[in-house]
Order: C-alpha cells, then structure tokens, then sequence
C-alpha cells in the first residue's frame, strides 16, 4: 500500500514539474526559467523507470507537456525553427504511439513452446520497454535541443530514429498476435498429433520454478510424451527454459477444453494452487497430486488434498499427518513413493564428532503466506550463524527462495551475508552464500556440501533426513518442549528454541549438534518413516514405477 501511495505522489509531481515546464516557457523571459521543472520531471521519470522498469502509456502526458514546452521554448526566444517541430512533432507521434503499442503487445502472449506442428519456439512479446525508453530519450534530446538553440536538426533527426522503432514495435507486434491467433486455431489439433499421455498443470507466483523443476526430469524419465500446461506468462517463460517438452499457456477456466485430448490418461500437479481445479472437473484423467516438498506444516495436511484422485507421498508420516489433523482420507487416495529429488543424496560416512571445523547447512524457510505457516528462522538467524561460526564452522547459507520478498527477512538475510563474508576474509573459511548457494548449487548440492544442517519446520528437514547426517529445528512458532506434539520430525532432530523472538539454551544443543550425536539411530528409523521403507538401488524407479501404472 506504501508503495502504490509513493508511485501516486511520484506520478503527480511529475505531471506538475511537466506543467509547471510548460506554463513558464510559455510566458517568454528567460529559458532559464523554465529550466528547474523540466530537469525535475525528467529525474523523476529517469527515477521511475530505472533498471529499465518503464511501461507502455507510463507518463504519456507529462512527455507530451515537456514537448510542448520544448516547442514554445523555440518559438518564443528564436522564432519557429521548423527542424525543431519537426523533432517535437515526431517525438510526440512516437509517445502517443505506446497506448497501440500497449494493446498490441498484451495481446501478443506466447502460446505454446516445443510442440511439434506449432513450430519449436514461443512467440514473445515484443520489446515494447525498449521503445518507451528511446522515445523518453527523445523527449529529453529536444528539450536539450530547444534550451540551447540552433540544434532542431539533430532533435529532429532523434525523433524521427524514436517514431521508427516505435513503428517496427507495432507492427512486430501485430505480427506476433496473428502468430497467436494461428497457434490457438491450430493447438487442440497439433496436441492431439502429438499424443501426450499426461500432462503437468502448473500455476504459481513469479520465481517459484522450483515446483516444478524438482519434478520434470522424473516426469521425463517415464519415457511417455507429455506436456507442461503453465496458465500465466512468467510460468511459461520459466518452464520452457526447463525442459525440452512441450509448454503450453492457456489463461482461462474456458480454455482447457482446447488441450484434453483423448490419448491423456493423468494430470500431475506441484501445488494446491486455486486453478488446479480448472482441470480437476475432466473426470476421465487420472489426477495425481505430487506436492512440492513434504514436512509437517500446516500446508501439508491441508483438506484440498481429498480434491485429488491420488496423492504421492514420501512416506507413512504423510498419511499420519493427515489423520492426526482430523483429514480423513481413505487409504487408497495415497501411494508411498519417497522422494526420488534425494536419490544422489550422500548417506553419512563417519560420525559428526570427527569432523574438524565441519561445515554446517543454514537453510531457514520464509515467513509463508499466512500467519499460521511461519515458521522462519531467520529473525533469529545471525545468532545462531555467528555461534557456529564461533565454533570453527564453515557455513552454506541458502534461505527460501522467497526470503527477499518480506523486507524484514531479506533484511536478515543480508546482516547473515555480511557476518561470512567478514569471517571469510579475517579467518579464511569457506563459508558459501549469495548465488553460489543459492543459483549455482542445487539443494542437493548443499546437502552433500554439508556435514550438519540448521533448518526450520520445512520440507528442506525431511529431505536431509535422508542423508542420515545430524540436523537441528528451529522451534519458532510453538515452545520448544511441545515442539514435537505438533511437529513429530523433531524427535529426530535437535530443537534449537526461538520461540517468544529469541534463542534459548543455543551451546547445549550446538554440543550434541556437532559433538556425542545421542539423535543417530532415531534418524535412520525415522527416516524410513517419512521417505518410505524403499531400497536405495531402486528409490528414484520406485516413484517411476507407480506414476506408470496410471500411464
């Protein structure tokens, strides 16, 4: 809300600092006077639109205001230069020219990637940002132009460059929506060709192609054609860097009856999300929901997992956890299949206590949607980083992916940052964070970089679990001795109490973390508990083999 009120009062100084412009070159004086509000309304769109954030139609009138003051600045100090209206004229034409451009390009989204009879590659939308930037460019060279004088050539010249790329966008971008058009004529055709036999239906926020990353090269090992049904732009974009399979975009409730053909015989899904049920009503698919990540949020037992046909859980403790919140479900709705994402997960080679200086996986979630699935750490992260550190541990720091969306964690997470990176150049300790840990290395990697772990309540602990190396919990949203009433994965992990906003008793749990161990061989029972009683030689082809059967 603090943002839209500060884009608001952004928006109208501009528009006033453009007026203000106008009115005082249209007065006569001197140029100079009009000089103050034009540099003010141009630094403030240049402000708005930095890291190249403009948008068609975006300050439209204020650009049209300070051209007219670049117009009357010509006319009243030196008479009518006719290259320099010209320069405005074209300028002005190119400005105008966004609002078409705009509509165009919505119009211009992708359909479908990769799928044989539609061509391999996803139309894009045109560069329309790329316009809008050269034509405020424009805008300012004639202003230039008109406070010094004698220069419309070369503001005309500039102008004439602006109004021509905006041109090419358009008509680029005409181009791109009849391509639209002709692949959603041709997409229940070109999909039936195509045989798929089932499809992954995907919809999440911006940046969260860790869903369905984590599952693809599973879903491409099956060896049965399929393809990705993705329903907002930034999933396609996200999705068709992923995989080879066809990607498909279809927005709307009314748009899935162009992509159920007669040969899909599954749908597998990644989340619970809202739209899922968009191709939950095709009662002759098979709908199996996959998740995302298993642990004991709330999330994890919510009742929107009864909409689904088949759930494919890690292991028993996923169908405890349901009957322990009062979800009743039958038994038969779930399929135990582990995790296969842990199959190249290294198993511990030698007890924690041997390990000099052994380097220690932070991996704190983030502050979830609602107030009843936070369960970050981080609040209280810095400690514990800076008590292992003082410890002789190297730390990987790899947050929730999400972190930097809450300013208070991201926040925290730079303070965490800055706490390494100090330590790495003082003391020499390879201590990873940033987009090594976080872009470069996989969550897999970390876990095999890593001889212990510092987690919260998330699917990141059941997943280390297989690794059968030590790993504390951070209790934040319930005491630590009631912490595995609500939370049994505790009673295989070292519960570090930060409920109330604060670490208590930190050195005793850090002693058993990485010093006697007394949690070793409950983890390996535990561990077949919530990932399945399922040979290593064959855990990935256990989950290969029960999707198949649906196939």
């Amino acid at each position: 809300m603090a943002s839209k009120t500060g884009g608001r009062i952004t928006s109208t100084a501009i528009d006033v600092s453009a007026l203000a412009a106008l009115l005082l070159a249209a007065v006569g004086g001197s140029r100079l006077w009009a000089l103050p509000p034009a540099v003010l309304a141009v630094g403030l769109l240049a402000w708005t639109w930095r890291e190249g954030a403009a948008s068609t139609s975006k300050a439209a009138v204020p650009r049209v205001l300070l051209l007219a003051s670049a117009y009357l600045l010509g006319a009243v100090h030196g008479g009518v230069d006719l290259a320099l209206a010209v320069g405005v004229a074209l300028a002005g034409l190119a400005v105008l020219s966004e609002t078409p451009m705009g509509f165009i390009s919505r119009a211009a989204y992708p359909v479908t990637a990769n799928l044989p009879g539609i061509g391999a590659r996803p139309y894009r939308r045109p560069n329309t940002s790329r316009a809008v930037l050269v034509n405020g460019a424009a805008v300012l060279v004639v202003l230039v132009c008109a406070f010094i004088g004698n220069l419309g050539l070369i503001a005309a010249a500039v102008s004439a460059a602006a109004l021509g790329l905006s041109l090419f966008t358009l008509w680029q971008g005409l181009g791109r929506v009849r391509a639209r058009r002709t692949s959603e004529r041709n997409l229940t055709k070109a999909l039936t060709a195509y045989e798929p036999a089932f499809v992954v239906h995907w919809t999440a926020p911006a940046g969260t192609a860790y869903q369905v990353a984590m599952w693809l090269p599973y879903l491409e090992r099956l060896g049965r054609k399929f393809f990705v049904l993705v329903r907002g732009e930034a999933n396609f974009n996200e999705v068709a860097a992923l995989t080879k399979a066809p990607v498909v975009l279809r927005t709307a409730l009314e748009d899935m009856d162009s992509v159920v053909t007669p040969s899909m015989r599954a749908a597998f899904y990644v989340n619970t999300a809202t739209k899922n049920n968009h191709l939950l009503r095709y009662t002759n698919l098979t709908h199996i929901q996959l998740n995302h990540g298993d642990s004991d949020k709330v999330p994890s037992h919510n009742p929107v997992f009864r909409m689904y046909d088949k759930n494919f859980v890690a292991g028993q403790a996923a169908i405890d956890r349901f009957a322990a919140n009062g979800v009743k479900m039958p038994i038969e709705m779930f399929s135990v299949v582990g995790r296969p994402q842990v199959e190249n997960v290294a198993v511990a080679a030698k007890p924690i206590a041997s390990i000099a200086n052994p380097r220690v996986l932070y991996a704190p979630t983030w502050a979830g949607f609602y107030a009843d699935s936070n369960y970050s750490s981080l609040h209280v992260g810095y400690d514990i980083v800076k008590a292992l550190v003082e410890r002789g541990c190297s730390i990987v720091f790899r947050p929730h992916p999400y972190s930097n969306r809450n300013p208070a964690l991201g926040r925290e997470c730079e303070r965490i940052q800055a706490l390494l990176a100090e330590d790495r150049k003082a003391n020499g300790r390879p201590h990873v964070f940033g987009k090594q840990a976080e872009v470069k290395m996989s969550v897999m990697d970390c876990f095999n970089a890593s001889d212990a772990m510092v987690s919260d309540v998330s699917s990141v602990v059941a997943d280390y679990l297989y690794s059968e190396k030590p790993f504390a919990m951070v209790a934040v949203s319930t005491p630590a001795d009631t912490f595995t009433d609500e939370f049994p994965l505790g009673r295989a992990s070292y519960v570090i109490d930060a409920h109330g906003g604060r670490v208590k008793g930190l050195d005793a749990i850090l002693d058993d973390l990485l010093g006697a161990d007394p949690l070793a061989s409950t983890r390996q029972d535990i561990k077949k508990y919530y990932l399945g009683d399922i040979p290593p030689e064959r855990y990935a082809q256990h989950f290969l083999d029960e999707a198949s059967r649906y196939l």
